[in-house]
């Protein structure tokens, strides 16, 4: 089993950055397919990045691309989620989660372990 434990988040103004970690227990976290979601109120779960096991390869949301990037260290068990440019509506909860698939997947009903949760908000 994998607790995943999300960090970072908070309040910035538009065009500012924010970095995202989540820290995950266990010693077989290299195993896991690695994403971050995001929900806004109203809205449905959204893909927003992932990253292969071994960090190689990573994908992003179309509405992140060139914005975000996503990280991971096996050796520290964490994975990272760099936000630049950031924009009123990346204002969301941002979800670390982790999947035994062989690849990434952007629906979230294929992922096994949540973390709780980071709030950030994005002012105008």
């Amino acid at each position: 089993q994998v607790q995943l434990v999300e960090s970072g988040g908070g309040l910035v103004q538009a065009g500012g950055s924010l970095r995202l970690s989540c820290a995950a227990s266990g010693r077989t976290f290299s195993t896991y397919i690695m994403s971050w979601f995001r929900q806004a109120p109203g809205k449905e779960r959204e893909f927003v990045a992932g990253i292969n096991r071994s960090g190689g390869d990573s994908y992003y949301g179309d509405s992140v691309k060139g914005r975000f990037t996503i990280s991971r260290d096996n050796a520290k068990n964490t994975v990272t989620l760099q936000m630049n440019s950031l924009k009123p509506e990346d204002t969301a909860q941002y979800y670390c989660a982790a999947a035994r698939t062989l690849v990434v997947g952007k629906i979230d009903r294929s992922y096994d372990y949540w973390g709780q949760g980071t709030q950030v908000t994005v002012s105008s």
